[in-house]
């Protein structure tokens, strides 16, 4: 890395860096791809072939149109240039139509709306104090945020080999955590409510925006102890953001409620009907709930304590829309995981609440949301994890505490995505790939956070 970091100059690091994963991301052009492959060519198919009345009660595939209207209009947008490479792509009983050109069509449509998250890269360099890094490039804690995010591994399996989009969302949140370290309050609020209506999954950390923006945005004031100063509270502000909301939301659902399809539409979003646990298991409490209830079974089945006809038959880890109950253990519903979730976020949302702390305490609560809900929530994608890999990567160049964190956050959350890789030269080449990546990045980091943690006044 020093050696890259030599070769790059001192004011041309940055593009160096999103040039060169860019070329490893048209490298992995070849690579597998999994079923979001064939999704969202369906959905492309959909958004280009139908009326809008029908997007989302269309059903030829099995993997129908799930995500909010604004990635609807997306894939819409995203057809109209898919023509030009293959039009056969676009027919929606063409199902699993994986022509030379579609791949490339959906690869390069994935690398360049990265050019949003590059962005968002960018703006929140601008937010990391870098004046008391190291003389060294490797040192500067930008460019180690730059190399974090950009060259970020999970983001590499996910997107460009087992391909979707999380790099083009998650640009649009980085975007929205930066415009608050910026004070941009309101452009923060507008992008964080375009998201959500791009993929839902992101309501896990909308109470770390809500609570944020009502205490530090709408109440313009404290006491000289930190806690509130409840006649500064301004309804125009408060009014300001429930407009932003409302404008957004009926721009992205006015067209489906004037068509009476609103219930259609959150019936796509919110499937409840599905399993527990998603068909690859994401490593949180309820993997190790329904193993727990998978070992009792089995020794129940063996002590003769339980009737193997009454076993169920449907499996909890499919992730088909079908109903699943537990053998042994109490089955878990999704109003309970939701339960367990909101306890485990208000610890950190209280905290926000009394203690602001700033945009680094949102920063903060927002971790801990996206965490609480990837330990609890119902049916969690082992994607998951990079809502709070991602943000984590911004406070991981400030302490040394906190790269510690980061560090066995990063490397826990990244290897659970390692199954991903199904083929043996993607395992092979990427483990290579990141392992090397990971373990210079993270001396760097390491050195540069404890440098920084070295040199700051107590306290801070």
């Amino acid at each position: 890395m020093a050696a890259f970091g030599i070769a790059t100059g001192g004011s041309n690091w940055f593009s160096a860096l999103a040039l060169g994963v860019t070329l490893l991301k048209c490298l992995l052009i070849p690579t597998y791809h999994s079923t979001d492959f064939e999704v969202h060519r369906n959905w492309l198919a959909i958004t280009h072939s139908l009326p809008i009345s029908q997007w989302y009660y269309e059903a030829t595939s099995e993997w129908t149109l799930d995500y909010p209207p604004f990635f609807a209009w997306f894939e819409y947008a995203l057809s109209h240039v898919a023509k030009y490479f293959d039009q056969e792509m676009l027919n929606v009983r063409n199902l699993n139509y994986s022509s030379s050109r579609t791949l490339l069509f959906q690869r390069f449509s994935v690398i360049f709306t990265d050019a949003l998250f590059v962005y968002a890269v960018h703006e929140c360099c601008k937010c990391i104090d870098g004046k008391k890094a190291g003389k060294e490039l490797t040192e500067k804690p930008k460019f180690i945020l730059s190399a974090l995010l950009l060259w970020n591994f999970g983001l590499l399996i996910v997107d460009h080999i087992h391909f979707q989009y999380n790099g083009f969302l998650s640009g649009l949140m980085l975007l929205s955590i930066a415009r608050f370290f910026q004070k941009r309050h309101m452009e923060g609020a507008f992008l964080f409510a375009v998201l959500l209506h791009f993929k839902h999954i992101y309501l896990y950390v909308a109470p770390a925006y809500g609570v944020y923006l009502l205490r530090s945005y709408c109440f313009t004031a404290n006491k000289q102890d930190g806690s509130i100063r409840w006649n500064s509270f301004s309804f125009v502000r408060l009014i300001s953001l429930g407009l932003i909301v409302f404008l957004v939301s009926a721009l992205s659902l006015g067209p489906f409620l004037a068509l009476n399809q609103l219930p259609q539409v959150f019936s796509r979003l919110f499937p409840f009907k599905r399993g527990l646990c998603h068909a690859y298991w994401a490593p949180n409490f309820w993997a190790l709930y329904s193993a727990f209830d998978k070992v009792l079974s089995v020794i129940g089945l063996e002590l003769k304590l339980l009737d193997p006809n009454k076993i169920p038959k449907a499996s909890m880890t499919s992730g088909l829309v079908q109903q699943f109950q537990h053998t042994v253990l109490p089955s878990v519903t999704p109003l309970a995981t939701f339960i367990c979730t909101l306890i485990a976020m208000l610890p950190s949302v209280f905290c926000l609440w009394c203690k602001p702390q700033g945009p680094r305490g949102f920063l903060r609560c927002l971790i801990l949301c996206a965490l609480s809900s990837f330990m609890f929530g119902w049916h969690v994608h082992e994607k998951a994890i990079l809502l709070a890999v991602l943000p984590m990567s911004l406070l991981s160049v400030g302490k040394a505490v906190d790269a510690s964190i980061f560090l066995i956050l990063t490397t826990t959350g990244h290897y659970s995505l390692f199954p991903l890789l199904f083929t043996a030269p993607e395992k092979k080449s990427l483990f290579l790939i990141g392992w090397k990546l990971s373990t210079s990045l993270a001396w760097d980091l390491w050195k540069s956070s404890v440098n920084l943690y070295s040199l700051s006044p107590p306290g801070t």
